[in-house]
């Protein structure tokens, strides 16, 4: 990777994205072994949003390489008083070696990182969730045998993990269908970014009004939160657009070409699905889990330059 940080994946190539998933292969098959890449190193959790599998699985991952994590809630450090995010990013650059950040707005991540000398890692922004899609893309490439030849359909809103899963896909050459109400489609510029690297790659991306439209042929369906940490106050406008046509059923996903089900949670049964579809048989969300701990350690190990 040319850049000193992981913000989007807009920025990565697709040697890139590979290199980081056979990385990630890699610490799976052999999770106990490499136990001293990064000893001694230590890395920051700056966490304005709260979180299971992102929190937990970053601190596991530096820990299993021989390094150490140190939580930061914001409303424990002095950014809660009105710190300027570039003054803590110069602070924390000072003490550790990387600083993994949970924030509300893109912006934030971005100003961490022009102010930071150590990687910044973002762990969810408004806009994107790099980490998540990596996982995600190895998680397919695990069940699929390779990326170049599926389709992906994301079914609801236009995530922060739908933007980035619609990069890398376009990136990787897996073709990329969504389906989702007009209102609620990714930001131009994050959509401009996926066409130029889909025509590059010859990838396919449509987008649809149309769910079953978008899963026919599919051989990944996927869906995230309605509601998601930050649009809470649209809460009621969101389910009646989203509910009950852009809802996962077990219907939906027998519709598709041997799909399997994926979703990044936590999942809201009775609003993006239904009961019983995380328990599908197509479902993949438990190995979407497990894959985050061995992708993090292949993004640490990266930026590490190692």
């Amino acid at each position: 990777m040319d850049t000193p940080h992981l913000l989007t994946l807009i920025g990565l190539s697709k040697r890139d994205i590979l290199k980081l998933l056979n990385r990630a292969d890699r610490f799976k098959r052999e999770r106990r072994i490499h136990t001293k890449l990064l000893a001694g190193r230590s890395l920051a959790l700056l966490f304005q949003k709260v979180s299971t599998r992102t929190r937990v699985s970053f601190d596991v991952a530096i820990h299993e390489l021989g390094g150490y994590s140190i939580f930061l809630n914001e409303s424990d450090i002095q950014l809660s008083r009105g710190e300027r995010i570039e003054d803590t990013a110069k602070t924390l650059s000072k003490y550790v070696d990387f600083i993994v950040a949970r924030v509300y707005s893109h912006d934030q991540v971005e100003r961490l990182a022009t102010a930071s000398d150590v990687p910044v890692i973002n762990a969810l922004s408004n806009t994107h969730h790099p980490c998540q899609a990596l996982s995600d893309l190895q998680t397919i490439r695990e069940e699929k045998g390779a990326l170049d030849s599926v389709k992906i359909a994301w079914i609801g809103d236009s995530t922060n993990v739908c933007n980035e899963l619609m990069i890398g896909a376009a990136k990787v050459g897996a073709d990329f269908a969504l389906a989702s109400p007009a209102d609620f489609r990714p930001p131009k510029d994050i959509l401009m970014s996926a066409l130029a690297d889909a025509e590059k790659s010859g990838s396919r991306l449509t987008i649809t009004t149309d769910p079953l439209k978008a899963v026919t042929g599919a051989d990944v369906i996927a869906t995230d939160s309605f509601v998601s940490m930050g649009t809470e106050k649209g809460r009621a406008r969101r389910l009646m657009a989203f509910i009950p046509r852009y809802q996962v059923t077990a219907n939906l996903i027998e519709s598709g070409r041997d799909a399997i089900f994926m979703h990044c949670l936590p999942a809201k049964r009775g609003e993006e699905i239904t009961d019983g579809v995380l328990d599908h048989p197509s479902s993949r969300v438990w190995q979407q889990v497990e894959n985050k701990i061995h992708m993090h350690k292949a993004i640490l190990l990266e930026l590490s330059k190692k």
